[in-house]
């Protein structure tokens, strides 16, 4: 829906609001005109079921106004003394529509002073729940959002079960394109696990002012570009989603508008110049390490490695072994000696499961073992007697990987070797041929709206012969951290301005052991707390340091001090 059909429908809504209360405005002592005219017509419904005037704000912000309006339509019934529970439902099941047979069938008395309080416990209480939603989903769509963080692609600078709130005014919030839609989920409804909106009838693209342009190095919450998956992890036909009903992404922008980049053994050049990245950055990359007795898996622990593969060993494993195994192991494989080999991740198996099931294992540590490094870890193996070399697993120049944008031979790009890359800026016009085409045809056609068609060497846009394109919003580039181990803007491309959700500014909670050795999240009793990132900023210099204590300070404060106001005011009271 462009900006013109969304004029003509609100046209349409105030038409349908002016036939079906008109009358009830007269009854109210207003003029039948005032029902008619925008805005207006809403301030004056307020004086008539005696409600603050800024409650038509909440009227006409999306989302909340899916919750405001069945509001409104009962507290309207209920000025003209329609206050059975019948007729409440009525007018809800009935999106309002009901309110044209009182309007038309009735004859109803307007009620001028009527009592705001609640008639019984349940209607204060269900009253106070209608509040609380509101309150929260205004600030969940426009001011904070809490995210998890549910795989490593910035493992180490944000971890697995890192648990943050993330800003949606730093950039200016954006307002929801989806109008119809259930509050404060995103695209699945809990439980039922079907679709949590309906795709028609969308908003323009809007985004608030913010008092701060997303710069190089911030890490962003954005909508996945790329994103037709109607459930993660499942084999299923992709669908098309409204672009706020896109899973949420988090990366680190490396490339603003403009920018040229590339990607050199690994590491992001941006306008010539290597990428310096924050002192909180922790970039990790694959290394092999290499070892003639072998690479200690103790060692790798000492140093913070995580990620790596164990084997184990043993000549006989039964089916009950196997089956208390089952949540350590990620694989198993027969040797050609006969042994059984018995993969796990860097956890292990622990000693007791090893006790009570009478287990005979060997771990192997082979002389060559690859692992995820951080610059730290590499200088401490190094350093380290028994490790003989530390060397960064890089793919070559030129070999391609076809899963990688633009996903076209005429780009042998891969995750190590990528560019020069031209990153496009709002107004800024580039050249187009039919080598160029592919670096923009998913901008040109997905994220700005045109058709493209191709004809020899002839490239035509909406039917008309073009060999240059003016982009209309600004892109930006984002990669993770955990470069060998991160899905993104080398995979999918740009991500347009029009997809940015946010910028994370805290963490307040974060847990060990979030996933297990398959990846999928643990039962919350298997949960460890991280207390050194529990509130700590996701953005500064320096180590991160824990608000925590001081939270709990200010927390036992505000309930000490509001235990003796209280006090004071019952003594009061006596007197």
């Amino acid at each position: 829906m462009n900006g013109t059909q969304w004029i003509i429908f609100m046209l349409v809504v105030q038409v349908i609001h002016f036939l079906g209360t008109w009358k009830l405005y007269v009854k109210a002592g207003r003029k039948p005109w005032e029902a008619a005219i925008p805005v207006y017509n809403a301030i004056v419904l307020m004086k008539i079921i005696n409600r603050p005037k800024w409650w038509v704000l909440l009227l006409f912000i999306p989302i909340i106004n899916l919750l405001m309006f069945p509001v409104v339509w009962v507290e309207t019934m209920r000025s003209f003394g329609r206050n059975k529970l019948g007729e409440t439902w009525a007018v809800i099941l009935s999106l309002g529509f009901y309110i044209y047979y009182v309007n038309y069938a009735m004859d109803v008395t307007y009620i001028q002073n009527r009592s705001l309080h609640p008639r019984s416990a349940v209607g204060e209480w269900v009253s106070s729940i209608v509040f609380a939603i509101v309150a929260a989903t205004l600030v969940h769509t426009y001011f904070i959002q809490p995210y998890v963080i549910p795989t490593g692609s910035l493992e180490r600078t944000l971890r697995i079960g890192d648990l943050l709130f993330v800003s949606k005014f730093h950039y200016g919030a954006r307002a929801p394109m989806t109008t119809v839609a259930a509050p404060m989920v995103h695209d699945t409804l809990p439980l039922i696990g079907t679709k949590s909106y309906l795709n028609k009838p969308q908003l323009p693209y809007f985004r608030l002012p913010g008092f701060k342009k997303i710069e190089r190095n911030e890490i962003v919450v954005f909508s996945w570009p790329a994103d037709t998956v109607y459930r993660f992890f499942r084999k299923e036909k992709g669908v098309k989603k409204p672009i706020d009903k896109k899973s949420n992404y988090v990366k680190r922008c490396v490339g603003l508008p403009g920018d040229s980049l590339q990607v050199i053994n690994g590491y992001v050049f941006v306008n010539g110049k290597q990428l310096e990245l924050p002192d909180r950055a922790k970039p990790q990359y694959d290394y092999m390490v290499y070892a003639d007795k072998g690479v200690s898996s103790r060692l790798l622990e000492q140093i913070g490695v995580i990620g790596f593969q164990r084997k184990f060993l043993t000549a006989q494993l039964s089916q009950q072994q196997a089956d208390a195994l089952s949540g350590y192991a990620i694989g198993y494989k027969r040797a050609a000696d006969g042994q059984i080999e018995i993969y796990t991740n860097e956890s292990g198996i622990p000693i007791e499961v090893i006790r009570g099931q009478r287990l005979s294992l060997k771990e192997e540590t082979g002389r060559a073992r690859q692992a995820t490094l951080t610059d730290d870890m590499v200088s401490a193996l190094r350093k380290d007697a028994s490790i003989d070399s530390v060397i960064m697993v890089l793919e070559p120049r030129d070999k391609r990987d076809i899963n990688l944008f633009p996903q076209n031979s005429d780009y042998p790009w891969n995750n190590d070797q990528m560019g020069p890359i031209y990153i496009p800026q709002k107004g800024a016009t580039v050249a187009l041929n039919l080598k160029i085409l592919p670096l923009y045809k998913k901008i040109i056609r997905e994220y700005e709206g045109n058709t493209i068609s191709v004809s020899g060497n002839q490239i035509r846009i909406n039917g008309n012969v073009a060999d240059s394109y003016t982009f209309k919003q600004d892109y930006y580039w984002m990669m993770g951290d955990n470069r060998h181990h991160s899905e993104d803007s080398r995979s999918w491309g740009y991500v347009p301005e029009n997809h940015v959700v946010g910028r994370p500014i805290f963490i307040w909670l974060s847990f060990d052991n979030f996933n297990d050795s398959k990846g999928r999240i643990n039962k919350i009793w298997n949960w460890k707390p991280r207390w050194d990132r529990i509130f700590t900023t996701v953005h500064g210099d320096g180590e991160p340091k824990s608000y925590f204590k001081y939270f709990l300070i200010a927390l036992a404060a505000y309930f000490v001090g509001s235990y003796v106001w209280q006090k004071r005011k019952r003594a009061k009271n006596k007197e």
